[in-house]
């Protein structure tokens, strides 16, 4: 694991801060492929490089019903399979890496998939990201697959300045508290949460740790309903919304 770095104090607090709200709002991540055991898991993950999970989930629904073990998957051949997956993008080549990381694990590993990331990246169509995500779910141990949206959301909480996936990683895995880094700790997966989709002003709030600004919301919630006002008007819907902010933060108002 990369040396934690050195962090001012209040650095230190913000980034446990983001993950303290991370795990009480969704306090045991998991990934949404579904699977039923480390083989169909392997195989989701492979088939949802460019796709969505909802895709993939839909396709292996009757896929796991014929072939959940890599002899029965071997046994369809290319052309057995890619009737399961066509719906995926770019099934033909998914078809023919999951065909080939099912034969060899047959041969190699006596049909079982190896829980050690060098032997999972030398199988067809595993690369560094599928590894994690496989090795993470199952409690190998703590990794973060850096997805687009793990590598947008990073930068945008200033957790990462990374210009690859792999810095973004290296990153995360340095500054993440060890805590949330544990396998089969409340968020053993600190990328999910970054990889779900967050309301604008919701990564603000997190990315400064203050509430937004009332009047700012208020004003916010006025122009969503309404198209922007002109001349006097204007002015008049001005001063509402500032004595509205002021009646809100009064001391009479905090105590309700």
């Amino acid at each position: 694991m990369p040396a934690k770095p050195r962090l001012r104090p209040a650095e230190r607090a913000r980034i446990q801060a983001i993950f303290d709200r991370f795990a009480a709002a969704e306090p045991h991540p998991k990934t949404e492929l579904e699977y039923r055991n480390p083989f169909t898991l392997l195989v989701a993950v492979v088939l949802s490089a460019q796709a969505t999970d909802k895709s993939v989930n839909k396709a292996t629904a009757a896929l796991f019903q014929v072939a959940d073990t890599p002899a029965r998957m071997a046994a369809l051949g290319v052309e057995g399979l890619s009737p399961f997956i066509k719906t995926i993008g770019l099934y033909n080549s998914k078809a023919r890496n999951v065909i080939a990381l099912s034969q060899i694990l047959v041969g190699q590993y006596g049909g079982q998939v190896p829980l050690d990331r060098a032997a999972l990246q030398a199988l067809p169509g595993v690369g560094r990201k599928t590894a994690s995500v496989v090795l993470n779910e199952l409690n190998v141990e703590p990794a973060i697959a850096v997805d687009t949206h793990v590598f947008r959301v990073s930068h945008r909480l200033g957790l990462s300045t990374g210009k690859t996936p792999d810095q973004v990683e290296a990153e995360l895995m340095a500054k993440v508290p060890e805590p949330y880094l544990t396998p089969g700790a409340p968020l053993a997966d600190p990328a999910r949460p970054l990889r779900v989709r967050r309301p604008a002003a919701e990564v603000r709030d997190l990315r400064r740790l203050r509430p937004l600004p009332l009047a700012r919301a208020v004003r916010g919630s006025v122009r969503s309903r309404n198209p922007r006002p002109r001349g006097p008007l204007r002015g008049r819907l001005r001063m509402r919304i500032s004595t509205a902010a002021q009646k809100s933060c009064s001391p009479e108002s905090a105590a309700l």
